[in-house]
């Protein structure tokens, strides 16, 4: 009997996969997707590693209609290299297209290919593309990733010349800080091309074929860090000079005129942006060589991201504004309306019209305003003393006030006083965090930008999968807290959240040693207001989400129960 193996990874995110028996041994779509590129390998001018040599195993026998796992239908090989083929296939079950690695059980990259597939998913990182599935039957081996056919790789897109100076430094940024985050965790990509960057119709980079591109194609390295952070110093270097930084061409670029060296961006290209310009030298391996500033060279993602940070920051261009043509005056504006054709020959001057409002009608006009003036200022001062004498009079409309549960009604209410947020953690208990990362973009003031949870297939509430998701934010002081407010991504039945006054940032104090503000708190809309009956002294809170709204597939997650915020403010 054939045997089926999924990557072990934690419930969230399964993206409307099958059901699974055990909820511990399923596969996230919150992984990395394979390339979808055509056979490039031949262009490549820099390598970090050999691969095995062709022949060693061929590639099944399949075309086009062949149906795995009775779901997955191949529709289009797009790669067939080393004994390995790639497709664009469609999930009939979800109806949306997938790729898929395909190489026989016995190859020898086989159980790399499996393991580099199932470490990619676990990592969960929406700047990179998904795995959906990674499976050994019927003597193949089959890796499932994200299609995303609103995506244009930096290749396409360097073919018309060089980005944008923004452009490029998203793209770096993006792609920087993707990679930091990755090699944190012990994952490296080794085969960092322009075909594996792509940019979505919304603008965010993403990158495919973490480990997995590496592991297919035999690839290795004794330094990983070094040998990405220098593939992302040549695809920066790309995307400034629409030059590859090498002296062969590749990815349809042309390489560096021979025997000259590696040359800096802005001396290749006029207008190059100075400071991505040495930024691009510094990551590249160039014998110690940086642009004219020798700052020390950059060896990983992480010094690449705090280069980045400390360079000064690139705003996009202002909008192209176009004036509006001329007005152009008609005759009667002119003056010239009824007035007699002077006869031929005879030159009359013509008197110039009146400035505006000179005119006995514009005098009259004038004084109009001036007495309407007058008449409104006198009714609203009639109208305030009127209000002034009455104000100590009971109302005899005997409307209820509205007041907190700390007033009494009649008493004024506390005006409001924000509270500014110092730093914020994810609070994950059971060991198992979201997007620790995000956190600060859920206080960033940019509502475009958001902290997320996993896709969880059963809901709304999040149990038993999860207790709860949560971030611990830290007030910088002991406050006086008494109400929060809370920007959400996915409205729906049903988001329920609760405030916890914590005795620390810590991601695993118990949630029975803190003190319940206020909640919990359910709503089906995109913002959720919560409001303590009394205020509580605290320097920090936990925003605890155990309920969340069922939301489709979008451009970060699969389908199912999970939630985004975003605009966090605290008031007391």
């Amino acid at each position: 009997m054939a045997e089926r193996s999924t990557a072990a990874v934690d419930v969230a995110d399964n993206s409307g996969d099958e059901p699974l028996t055990a909820k511990a041994d399923q596969t996230t779509s919150d992984g990395v997707a394979l390339d979808q590129e055509r056979d490039t390998d031949s262009e490549e001018a820099q390598g970090s590693g050999g691969t095995e040599g062709p022949g060693k195993a061929s590639p099944p026998e399949l075309h086009s209609g062949y149906k795995l796992a009775r779901r997955y239908r191949l529709e289009e090989c797009v790669t067939r290299l080393d004994g390995f083929s790639s497709w664009r296939a469609m999930d009939e079950k979800l109806r949306r297209a997938v790729g898929v690695h395909l190489l026989p059980a016995d190859h020898p990259r086989a159980r790399s290919v499996l393991a580099a597939a199932r470490s990619s998913a676990l990592l969960g990182d929406p700047r990179f593309v998904q795995v959906l599935d990674a499976v050994e039957e019927n003597d193949l081996v089959y890796v499932v990733h994200e299609w995303l056919p609103d995506a244009t790789e930096l290749t396409a897109l360097l073919a018309s010349g060089p980005l944008e100076v923004h452009e490029a430094y998203q793209m770096v940024s993006q792609v920087a800080g993707a990679m930091a985050a990755a090699h944190r965790e012990g994952l490296a990509h080794l085969k960092l091309t322009p075909g594996a960057v792509l940019r979505t119709s919304t603008g965010q980079w993403r990158i495919r074929g973490l480990a997995v591109n590496a592991a297919l194609r035999g690839i290795s390295s004794d330094t990983p860090q070094r040998t990405d952070t220098e593939a992302i110093g040549a695809l920066l270097y790309a995307a400034l000079t629409q030059r590859w930084p090498y002296e062969n061409d590749a990815y349809g670029l042309s390489g560096l005129p021979k025997g000259v060296g590696l040359i800096a961006p802005d001396q290749v290209r006029a207008g190059v942006h100075r400071g991505l310009s040495e930024l691009a030298m510094r990551a590249l391996a160039n014998d110690g060589a940086t642009a004219s500033r020798h700052e020390s060279p950059c060896t990983t993602p992480e010094e690449l991201v705090k280069a980045i940070g400390e360079m000064p920051r690139i705003r996009p261009p202002e909008p192209a504004f176009t004036a509006p043509p001329e007005y152009q005056r008609t005759t009667y504006q002119q003056g010239t309306y009824g007035r007699q054709a002077p006869r031929p020959g005879v030159t009359q001057p013509l008197p110039s019209p009146p400035p505006p409002l000179q005119s006995r009608t514009g005098t009259a006009l004038k004084w109009a305003v001036s007495a309407l003036l007058i008449a409104a200022l006198g009714l609203g001062s009639w109208q305030l003393a009127d209000a002034l004498m009455h104000q100590d009079k009971p109302d005899d409309t005997k409307k209820t006030q509205t007041t907190d549960g700390n007033e009494k009604s009649g008493n004024k209410t506390t005006p409001v006083r924000p509270i500014t947020i110092k730093d914020a953690q994810e609070y994950y208990p059971d060991g198992k965090p979201q997007h620790p990362s995000d956190v600060k973009l859920t206080y960033d003031g940019d509502s475009t930008t958001y902290w997320r949870t996993y896709s969880y297939s059963g809901g709304p509430v999040l149990a038993p999968y999860k207790e709860g998701v949560g971030i611990v934010y830290d007030l910088g002081s002991t406050q006086s807290l008494s109400a929060a407010s809370i920007g959400l991504n996915y409205g729906g039945n049903r988001t329920t959240m609760s405030l916890y006054a914590a005795d620390s940032m810590s991601s695993s104090a118990p949630i029975g040693s803190m003190t319940k503000i206020t909640g919990p708190t359910s709503t089906s809309g995109n913002l959720l207001k919560l409001s303590a009956a009394k205020p509580v002294k605290t320097r920090y809170v936990l925003v605890w989400i155990t309920a969340a709204p069922y939301s489709g597939k979008d451009e970060y997650s699969g389908a199912g129960y999970k939630q985004a915020i975003t605009d966090v403010k605290f008031s007391g």
